[in-house]
């Protein structure tokens, strides 16, 4: 699959790892350009690999060999070949660092890029390369460069809490993959004996990869955590079994399922 935006030199490439042999006939895939390496870990988790080359086809065949994890690929290159490997190297960088922030997919890359030095007009050419290439990558269904956090300014009118529920005190908002909750919330210490057996697991499995961090007597969110709905959010900050719109509450009170239907949203 390609993809070309409108009054853009940039063109991407959307290729299966098992396709990659067939796009010899692609002879703009021999330019300069950047190239995502997208699959999974041993848990299932999204996993990316950030690369530059200055043949692009000829080095994801070398990847074919050298890196197993992918099952797909999506490379940029510049269609009036207008992209040097300075210009690549500080791209490169750049969607690391985004990456890095956005902490959405683990990160293959065993070290960080380099960054290049250019010119100032340059870097501004670049950003603007980058924030098509982001849109991109975001439609063509990879999220591994989009904050988290989708509230605009992340206005507090839209921060859901649960307060002083078995010692819990949270913060979240919801978004477009689910229920967002923050970095720093509070989770109740123990889990109540009714806790359904998935929603254990579910929390344990947290504590296990320091999301969920021991601080005294409760847990706290080391990072912003995306859950598939409210009421799994609300039920591992709480620790007993619970009802997400019901229990995520605006500070005027105001409930997320009332929120929803007043606003016609759905979480």
């Amino acid at each position: 699959m390609s993809c070309e935006l409108s009054n853009w030199t940039g063109k991407a490439y959307k290729i299966p790892r098992i396709k990659v042999k067939d796009c010899s006939d692609r002879t703009d895939l021999n330019s300069t350009g950047v190239y995502l390496l997208f699959g999974k870990d041993d848990e299932g988790k999204d996993q990316v690999y950030i690369g530059e080359a200055e043949s692009v086809l000829k080095r994801l065949n070398q990847q074919l060999s050298q890196k197993d994890f992918w099952h797909e690929t999506i490379a940029f290159i510049s269609k009036d070949e207008n992209l040097n490997k300075a210009h690549i190297k500080y791209i490169e960088n750049r969607l690391h660092d985004i990456a890095v922030s956005s902490n959405r997919y683990k990160i293959e890359n065993s070290a960080t890029p380099t960054q290049s030095a250019i010119s100032e007009s340059d870097r501004s050419e670049m950003e603007e390369y980058i924030e098509n290439l982001r849109m991109l990558v975001n439609t063509l269904g990879h999220k591994v460069f989009d904050d988290k956090r989708e509230t605009s300014n992340h206005k507090k009118s839209q921060i859901f809490a649960i307060n002083a529920a078995r010692g819990a005190n949270a913060k979240g908002e919801p978004t477009s993959d689910g229920f967002l909750v923050l970095k720093g919330s509070i989770a109740a210490n123990s889990v109540t004996p009714s806790l359904s057996p998935s929603l254990a697991k579910l929390r344990e499995n947290l504590i296990e990869k320091n999301i969920l961090r021991h601080l005294d007597d409760h847990f706290v969110f080391s990072e912003d955590y995306i859950f598939t709905s409210p009421s799994l959010a609300a039920a591992t900050v709480m620790g007993r079994n619970a009802n997400g719109l019901e229990e995520w509450k605006l500070k005027t009170g105001e409930t997320l399922k009332s929120f929803e239907s007043s606003n016609g949203d759905t979480a």
